[in-house]
């Protein structure tokens, strides 16, 4: 097959990034032909074409702008089926990693102070995403829709007229030999963590999404001296700080940080899927995150982990961490052959053929 894919800005990092670079590194040794349209990449990409498509003017506009330059970049050329992470024009499959922006906002202005309510949305940017947004679930648009989580599927479903057979399920992909690497007591001895602590992780940037203040709130509120919050993420920490509270900054070797901790904790108001629930059950620690994450699917509650339905249930939070503490190291983590990457490959590729065989009609 000859495919173009389609991702604004392409790095090394990130899960996206990775997610798309074992993607095509799969292409190429399959015998395909990958054609990537970026705005800007990083690094060399074997067997991979690459094509720029630069766009200029600031936030607000980019998206756009970077949708109108892809749609007469590939008009130029001709491909057996298009692949799209992002929100643009026309595309055979799109993947709605980040979820429905429409549904973001409505969440967001649920959470937020009623001061700030009116302004949530409010703007250029916001206007053209939207704009963009149904486009891009326009069935006239997009021919086949990949969701990280049936919580995706369900928002789509209420707030376009998608075919829902035109849906399809794959899941998150970790690379499981670098969580299965993580050393505990590099990240303990880092940060002055005693053996017999109980250490809780956040990990995560964008704190308003993520929910990092509901996250602070439980943590105040258990009042255990034996018992710490690591933070990993970028951002600046809050004014007040509860004791414990350790702020990390971004950590390259993100997976020693789960190797040191005994639970994650991750309550977000908007989540289509997180990677960060996933790389825990790799690294065998529960999991204790908010039913607005539809990485919630995968944890079974008093196995591997709890779903808090309210972040901002600061009592059902303590609990559930309480419990765990008790529960140390008697968690029942899902086989995690299920969480790999390879898997999310090989089903994201059987979508990408089905379509352009679809096409060949």
């Amino acid at each position: 097959m000859k495919l173009a894919l389609i991702r604004r800005q392409f790095s090394a990092t990130g899960g996206a990034e990775l997610y798309l670079q074992r993607l095509l590194q799969a292409l190429v040794q399959s015998g395909h032909e990958p054609h990537l349209f970026a705005e800007s990449w990083e690094g060399h990409l074997d067997g991979v074409q690459l094509h720029a498509v630069p766009v200029d003017g600031d936030r607000a506009v980019r998206p756009v702008r970077f949708a109108d330059a892809v749609a007469t970049e590939l008009a130029k050329h001709s491909f057996d089926v298009t692949f799209s992470l992002e929100r643009t024009h026309q595309q055979d499959v799109y993947r709605a990693g980040d979820g429905v922006h429409r549904v973001w906002l409505e969440r967001r202005r649920h959470f937020a102070p009623w001061w700030r309510r009116p302004f949530v949305g409010f703007g250029a940017f916001h206007r053209n995403m939207l704009q963009l947004e149904a486009r891009t679930f326009d069935p006239a648009s997009t021919r086949h829709i990949i969701v990280n989580s049936e919580m995706v599927k369900r928002e789509i479903l209420e707030h376009f007229h998608f075919p829902a057979g035109r849906i399809h399920l794959v899941r998150n992909g970790i690379d499981l030999a670098r969580y299965r690497r993580g050393q505990r007591n590099a990240t303990r001895e880092r940060f002055g963590i005693k053996p017999d602590d109980t250490l809780l992780l956040f990990v995560g940037s964008g704190w308003e999404r993520k929910g990092l203040r509901f996250v602070l709130r439980a943590f105040h509120r258990l009042k255990a001296p034996r018992v710490k919050l690591l933070i990993v993420g970028k951002g600046k920490p809050p004014f007040a700080v509860p004791d414990g509270a350790i702020f990390a900054g971004p950590m390259s070797d993100v997976e020693n940080a789960y190797a040191a901790a005994d639970l994650l904790l991750f309550l977000p108001i908007y989540e289509p899927a997180s990677n960060v629930v996933a790389e825990a059950l790799v690294s065998d620690l529960p999991v204790i995150t908010s039913s607005l994450n539809g990485a919630s699917e995968i944890i079974t509650p008093r196995k591997n982990g709890t779903v808090i339905a309210d972040p901002r249930d600061t009592e059902a939070v303590v609990e559930a961490i309480r419990y765990w503490i008790l529960q140390r190291g008697q968690a029942e983590m899902p086989p995690k052959e299920e969480l790999s990457l390879e898997r999310n490959v090989e089903e994201t590729l059987a979508v990408l053929e089905m379509a352009a065989k679809e096409k060949r009609r």
